[in-house]
């Protein structure tokens, strides 16, 4: 195991004694803590190996390895912008150890991304997702770990964005796949009263870190919380929101509904109980999750859940290995999410054999026993969840409303793609947009197309190719470092080094009708016809 290997290992190590000091499973957080790894190191050349070298030692076959590894990412995705589950129960519970645990997830970010030569936009990711993980246990962003290139100081930490290539600090820079970006940095101690380096003593659940005054001066007052938001507050970010009308309709209708309800509970009237729990249907990266994360704050500003916290879950969280297990497992999470929401993502996949039933059938009771509670909102393309619903009368009771998530339009997803590039400093110039336009008119709306996600991919891509093509620029400009061009949108050919090029006459090659150049005339419109091919294949 190299140096980087062991560094892994070394903070998934760390991660486990904050879980098991906090009265978590440290296996549930050390399995948490491979998937933030792998998803963050996905895209980094050579690093399943490296990682499979921490997650299964031993294993050899690389099939089985890629597997695991490209497995492990795929659950994890979702936390890199966000925090983990285990995370938000803490803060969910306010555990005087969130900070820590927060500060140990950075660490293993941090570590993921040095299992191989990563990319400038994975970098950006991981500082993405410790920002994030800081962000809900309200700590300063200055803790984010130094990152590869990232600029580090003399202390070895974080210290707003990585230089040059004009991404912020990790709270500007967390881009959101829909809506407009926050840029506001939460919980950044003042400027002349830097937050302590790695100490996390002291800290009183998830507050915002307070540092010691110096001897003989007054302690300065703790950063206040963040206010709760009201309903109207939640739900003008969900009109903020890019595209979804019709989902924006349907959540104002059931919010009128349960307002309603609640008043009239409170005059003495007679009230139907109107169904809480929700079916979204929609491609992927429609807004999905972002949603329910709102409704669970909606419905907690209502009065009707205490917490209003969000819990995403796949098949993969739900079911175990044995029959009976699946039962306690499936409660477990239940648990975790009592008070706010449960989201089940790909929730067919709950079909078709029994330890899939046995899920079910514990969800439903679940779902009775902890009606006023708990919310559970099942997310997945159309056509399947209609079967998943049928396959037991008790979902098909307590489902009653489905909100149905459209695809974006181009227009909706060049305006995603220009929140997320304003959120990190970055703009579009008319040409620039003019090639995306082109792209996305060449790209079929397959069920497997990203929607939101395509317009972060199609970012994240161009701040690389910003990056290299900036890499020589010894004093580039302010326009320089933000602007991003036609060429940041275009696949470039790999460079030739000039030892890979044969030596030839120039005058002999102008002289050869037949060669593979010919003429000038003819080499520009070779390269035209490339652009072009690219262009109706993006």
């Amino acid at each position: 195991m190299n140096t980087d290997e062991s560094r892994l290992a070394e903070s998934l190590d760390q991660l486990t004694d904050v879980a098991a000091e906090a009265g978590l499973d440290p296996t549930a957080a050390r399995d948490e803590g491979l998937r933030v790894a792998a998803a963050l190191a996905e895209a980094v050349p050579g690093a399943a190996p490296a990682w499979a070298e921490v997650a299964h030692p031993g294993l050899t076959d690389l099939a089985r390895i890629n597997e695991a590894f490209f497995d492990a990412a795929s659950r994890g995705r979702r936390w890199r912008g966000a925090p983990t589950d285990l995370l938000e129960a803490l803060v969910a519970s306010d555990h005087t150890l969130a900070a820590e645990y927060a500060e140990a997830l950075t660490e293993v970010a941090s570590s993921a991304v040095m299992l191989g030569t990563a990319p400038i936009w994975v970098i950006a990711n991981a500082s993405a997702a410790s920002g994030a993980y800081l962000a809900a246990a309200r700590l300063p962003s200055q803790r984010v770990p130094a990152f590869p290139g990232s600029g580090s100081g003399a202390d070895g930490r974080f210290h707003g964005g990585i230089p040059g290539l004009g991404l912020g600090s990790p709270d500007t820079m967390r881009p959101s796949v829909i809506g407009p970006v926050d840029p506001r940095p939460v919980g950044v101690a003042p400027p002349d009263r830097p937050a302590a380096q790695g100490d996390s003593a002291g800290v009183p659940g998830n507050a915002a870190t307070a540092t010691a005054a110096p001897a003989g001066s007054a302690a300065e007052p703790e950063t206040p919380t963040e206010p709760e938001k009201s309903v109207e507050e939640l739900l003008a970010e969900l009109d903020a929101m890019i595209g979804l009308e019709r989902v924006k309709k349907e959540i104002h209708r059931q919010v009128a509904l349960l307002t309603v309800e609640k008043m009239r509970t409170e005059a003495g009237l007679k009230a139907p109980k109107m169904g809480r729990h929700l079916i979204f249907v929609g491609n992927p990266g429609t807004g999905k999750t972002t949603v329910a994360r709102l409704v669970g704050g909606i419905y907690k500003a209502l009065g009707l859940l205490p917490t209003g916290q969000l819990v995403e879950v796949d098949r993969s969280e739900l079911v175990a290995g044995y029959v009976g297990q699946t039962a306690m497992k499936t409660a477990e999470v239940c648990a975790r999410a009592g008070g706010g929401v449960l989201f089940i993502d790909e929730a067919y996949a709950l079909t078709g054999d029994q330890y899939a039933q046995e899920a079910v059938n514990t969800l439903v009771k679940e779902m009775e026993d902890h009606r006023e509670d708990l919310v559970v909102i099942v997310a997945g393309y159309p056509d399947p969840m209609v079967g998943f619903i049928a396959q037991n009368p008790g979902l098909a009771s307590r489902f009653t409303t489905t909100i149905e998530f459209d695809d974006y339009s181009d227009d909706e997803l060049l305006a995603i793609l220009d929140s997320i590039a304003g959120g990190s400093d970055y703009e579009l110039t008319d040409d620039a947009r003019t090639r995306v336009r082109h792209q996305l008119q060449a790209t079929p709306r397959t069920p497997a197309f990203g929607n939101g996600r395509f317009s972060r991919n199609l970012f994240e891509h161009a701040v690389g190719r910003h990056a290299w093509r900036l890499k020589d620029a010894t004093e580039p400009t302010r326009d320089d470092l933000r602007l991003l061009t036609a060429d940041d949108f275009t696949e470039q050919p790999d460079e030739p080094s000039p030892s890979d090029e044969p030596e030839q006459d120039p005058a002999a090659v102008r002289a050869d009708p037949d060669g593979p150049a010919g003429t000038d005339e003819a080499v520009s419109e070779q390269h035209d016809t490339s652009v072009n091919d690219h262009e109706d294949t993006a």
